[in-house]
């Protein structure tokens, strides 16, 4: 399985994550344990299955 760790601003927000959804100008994304965090105000501008990561940038 690939889990990815989620980068806002450099730094990692939550780690583990299986899961994305982009809804207008908010992430939600949930782990491997089911936590669900909510990014508001903020896109996905790279998904890097090799690095394991998937990048946030603030919108606003």
């Amino acid at each position: 399985m690939c889990e990815f760790n989620v980068i806002l601003n450099g730094k990692i927000q939550l780690k583990d994550v299986i899961y994305a959804k982009m809804e207008g100008d908010n992430v939600t994304v949930k782990n491997i344990l089911g936590e669900a965090k909510e990014f508001q105000g903020c896109k996905i501008v790279e998904v890097d299955v090799n690095l394991s990561r998937l990048v946030l940038v603030s919108v606003k």
